[in-house]
């Protein structure tokens, strides 16, 4: 394995990385050194980072929590009972991912925020792609609809009967509801066509309306008339 995460050195002494950051601490680290373990917890230890389960997890300690030693205890367990963990500074890490590679624990965890940091606002920028930073005319509804209180719930009358008045006024409170969204809508169906007429250069008329088309009516149609 040519690259290996969790292990380390603290001046001449081997030392594996239980947990990158204290929390409340995060210039603080806790780590078990390895050459001072039985050989029980040792062997099981080493296997635990090599494999899969501990590559792929950001603390070690996630890992130990679910391996066990030879006599059947929880790695992790065992080496919090027996004192096995101590608390460092970060900057006195270095960790050997592999031949030749050592990097500071302190700034390998400011590297791994700002990459965590990253994917967050990579993922963010990928919404607003997606949407090519315009406003899904839903989300205008929605806040439109804040000018407007939530429909209440109906309320019957006391023999259990829904009276006119009580449908009534749900009825007209749903209506004052639909026409909000309606607006918030139109308004941003608007905004979207004057952005489109502005890319292609097309000029916005100030009085320019959208008419419904005239019924057309039956029987013979007028006689033109022409005056001089």
């Amino acid at each position: 394995m040519s690259f290996l995460r969790h292990v380390g050195k603290i001046g001449d002494r081997k030392v594996a990385v239980i947990f990158r950051e204290v929390p409340g601490e995060s210039h603080m680290c806790l780590v078990t050194y390895t050459e001072t373990l039985n050989q029980h917890l040792h062997d099981p230890l080493i296997r635990c980072i090599e494999s899969d389960i501990g590559q792929n997890s950001p603390n070690l300690a996630d890992a130990l929590n679910r391996t066990h030693t030879k006599d059947g205890k929880y790695i992790l367990q065992v080496l919090h009972a027996e004192g096995l963990m101590k608390k460092v500074q970060t900057s006195q890490v270095i960790m050997t991912p592999g031949p030749g590679t050592k990097i500071k624990l302190d700034e390998l965890n400011k590297m791994l925020d700002e990459m965590e940091q990253g994917e967050a606002a990579v993922k963010r920028m990928a919404e607003l792609d997606s949407s090519l930073g315009l406003q899904s005319p839903g989300d205008v509804a929605r806040r439109m609809r804040g000018d407007v209180k939530t429909v209440a719930p109906i309320k019957s009358a006391p023999d259990g009967v829904l009276g006119d008045s009580a449908l009534a006024n749900n009825l007209l409170q749903q209506a004052q509801k639909m026409e909000v969204e309606a607006k918030g809508l139109l308004a941003e169906s608007a905004r979207l066509q004057q952005e489109a007429n502005d890319m292609l250069g097309i000029p916005t008329t100030s009085h320019a309306t959208i008419s419904a088309p005239v019924a057309k009516k039956r029987g013979r149609p007028a006689k033109a008339t022409v005056t001089a």
